[in-house]
């Protein structure tokens, strides 16, 4: 068998098809014709084909994955989602996924970490939330909650409900505390953290002191 002509796919940049005895025996990406110098006439067999192939599919997948993850960190789950929406095997995949732990770019205890961080930085919610997240995620129930450990309900709440509090400022009592506590559950803090941060909201706010009682149902 002998490699008859190699000519560029035009609909697929980058890649392209190798003939064989002058029909088209496979495609392949242009780095890998070119790193496996693969020209006109030169031989080449079923078994050769089949280990270029194979080879061109790996660094097919790594590269799927490394592009994702170089625009934000994954999870586990979700590169093997998008690995598995690409057509690659379910081999090909979780040896993909093991060549990126070895080379520390997967890890969903960092993916947990770096969710939790962001979270709280840029759009501050409860505990509770952020597991429910991290777990759509595909992250593993202890590793969730162990990264969300790191937030403090309370300064998180607080720093909610001050910006929210801002908007309320013509709201009596009674209105006051229905919208910043729904506010504050809909950010997954619970009752007890919800009624003391808008009773610590309004004390600040200098428009005297009210019971809360209780305003809201508790989940």
């Amino acid at each position: 068998m002998i490699i008859t002509d190699v000519q560029p796919l035009p609909k697929r940049r980058g890649r392209v098809e190798v003939y064989v005895d002058g029909v088209a025996a496979f495609e392949v990406a242009r780095s890998t014709a070119a790193s496996r110098r693969l020209r006109p006439g030169l031989a080449i067999d079923d078994s050769e084909i089949g280990a270029i192939v194979a080879a061109d599919r790996r660094r097919a997948a790594l590269e799927t994955a490394a592009a994702m993850l170089a625009r934000r960190p994954r999870s586990e789950r979700e590169v093997r989602r998008r690995l598995a929406q690409r057509g690659f095997a379910a081999a090909l995949v979780e040896e993909t996924v093991n060549r990126l732990r070895d080379l520390k770019l997967l890890d969903d205890a960092e993916f947990a970490r770096t969710w939790t961080e962001a979270r709280d930085r840029g759009s501050p919610r409860g505990r509770r939330l952020i597991v429910q997240e991290l777990r759509a995620a595909g992250v593993a129930l202890p590793t969730a909650v162990e990264a969300a450990a790191a937030v403090s309900d309370e300064d998180a709440a607080y720093r909610v409900a001050e910006k929210k509090a801002r908007a309320l400022t013509s709201c009596d009592y009674r209105a006051f505390r229905d919208k910043l506590g729904s506010h504050l559950q809909r950010r997954g803090f619970d009752w007890e953290t919800a009624r003391a941060t808008v009773e610590r909201c309004w004390r600040e706010s200098g428009r005297g002191d009210a019971g809360f009682g209780d305003a809201f149902e508790r989940d």
